[in-house]
């Protein structure tokens, strides 16, 4: 299969004379039909530049760099302009034109083709918008459409004259974290259906699972992306470190709002199962430490965001690895990983067969219940022996990476004596996978240890 994108010893300057300025830095890489490439690092490394020679947008200096199989080190303005043709291209402003309407806005992508009627343009446009979800919107302007039905109007724009490139700076940036999983989530349908290439520039960590393959650049030059992951999250999880030696790290937790605690969740889950693979730990113990600190933490903050008073996190030993559950715990049971109460965290273990708990074990179904002492599943015997009154539960499956239920975290009494609502649901729902994670680098901590052990 033939790369339509081949880039090799590509040098790059800004400047002239004693201003002159290396940007990039014999950067060479390929990139394959219907791949998806993700370009990252920090600012000022040279993603842009890179993505707008890739684009012929910007003329090649030093170095070859075939696009499509067209050469373009030395080419015309004749052969960038119909290079570029063959390319789509997405940026995080829409650049949408005001005064056109959502399909008019797409149409500008086709140009004057003599080869495409008026009639045959107008449909290849709706039914591009009808595949990003905006087929009611055809005929909306700009202004009346959300952030995120603009830049899925800039999608179909990219994708409306079936380009074999398409080259993204920053679409989600200017987007919120829903919105923007969502449009990168449709372009990675959309390319991969259409069998053609994708390169994005992103700083966004969590859409860096929807890559076939991810480039990091530093200070102009292409570097190990897992190197420079090991890098980021060993520094991120020394300041973690840092801030549990001071007893600081709940307290700095408690101070973010519910998106900012999300959104380092969310970084957890992009790079602590990838950190694990390459860091060597070890202090195995330290770092067990500091993830039980973590889920700790974690357990505690999600409670107080869903406004509960307190907060469990169980697991089910029946879907651990046969070596773990029977060195721990056996198979059936469930036990908790933390447990809060009034002074001192709770130890629980109970078969699987009962209680709320073993019920979301072996349903995996969410229970929101109003009235637990009403419900057939709930036992009192807790209550009875800790004087403590339960009034309404909410407990949710927690899924490993293969779908299987591993976990089941529960928040409950909600303060005020009310139910548990809807969106407390939906965000519960939305801590699980960053709380899975957490959890299986806890376990995957402790089978080591027991391995080494053995």
């Amino acid at each position: 299969m033939e790369p339509v994108i081949s880039i090799n010893d590509v040098n790059h300057y800004y400047g002239s004379g004693e201003q002159r300025r290396q940007i990039l830095f014999n950067i060479s890489t390929e990139i394959l039909p219907g791949e998806i490439v993700i370009l990252t690092g920090p600012s000022g490394s040279g993603k842009t530049t890179l993505l707008t020679l890739c684009g012929a947008l910007r003329s090649v200096q030093e170095g070859s760099l075939t696009i499509l199989g067209t050469e373009l080190n030395g080419a015309t303005n004749d052969t960038l302009v119909r290079t570029r043709s063959g390319i789509g291209f997405i940026f995080q402003a829409h650049n949408l034109l005001g005064a056109l309407t959502a399909r008019q806005n797409v149409q500008t992508s086709l140009g004057i083709d003599p080869t495409v009627s008026e009639s045959d343009a107008k449909t290849r446009c709706t039914t591009m918008l009808k595949e990003v979800g905006l087929g009611e919107r055809t005929e909306h302007y700009p202004s009346e459409l959300s952030g995120g039905q603009r830049q899925r109007v800039a999608v179909a724009r990219a994708l409306v004259h079936q380009p074999k490139i398409v080259l993204a700076d920053e679409p989600t940036a200017a987007l919120d974290r829903k919105t923007g999983r969502e449009i990168v989530e449709m372009l990675h349908g959309l390319a991969k259906n259409r069998g053609c290439a994708i390169l994005m520039v992103t700083h966004d960590n969590r859409i860096l699972d929807i890559a076939d393959r991810v480039l990091t650049l530093e200070d102009g030059r292409i570097i190990s992306f897992l190197a420079g992951l090991a890098a980021n999250t060993g520094r991120m999880l020394s300041t973690f470190a840092t801030l549990q030696r001071k007893g600081e790290l709940r307290r700095h937790v408690e101070n973010m709002s519910g998106k900012q605690f999300l959104d380092v969740l969310d970084r957890m889950n992009n790079e602590f199962d990838q950190f694990l693979r390459l860091v060597d730990l070890g202090n195995q113990q330290a770092v067990q430490a500091l993830f039980d600190e973590m889920l700790e933490v974690v357990v505690i903050k999600v409670r107080q965001l869903l406004d509960a008073d307190r907060g469990s996190v169980f697991l089910v030993a029946s879907t651990m690895p046969v070596e773990t559950a029977t060195s721990i715990h056996p198979p059936g049971e469930i036990w908790s990983k933390f447990a809060e109460s009034t002074s001192y965290p709770l130890k629980i273990r109970m078969p699987i067969t009962t209680g709320i708990v073993g019920h979301v074990a072996r349903t995996g179904e969410t229970l929101n219940i109003s009235d637990p002492y009403n419900h057939p599943d709930f036992d009192p015997e807790t209550d009875r022996k800790t004087g403590y009154k339960t009034q309404s539960i909410l407990c949710m499956p927690i899924f490993d990476r293969d779908r299987k239920i591993f976990a089941v975290a529960e928040v409950i009494n909600k303060h005020g004596g009310g139910p548990f609502t809807a969106e407390d649901e939906q965000s519960f729902r939305e801590f699980a996978t960053p709380l899975g994670l957490i959890l299986e680098s806890c376990l995957r901590m402790t089978q080591s240890r027991l391995a080494s052990a053995a």
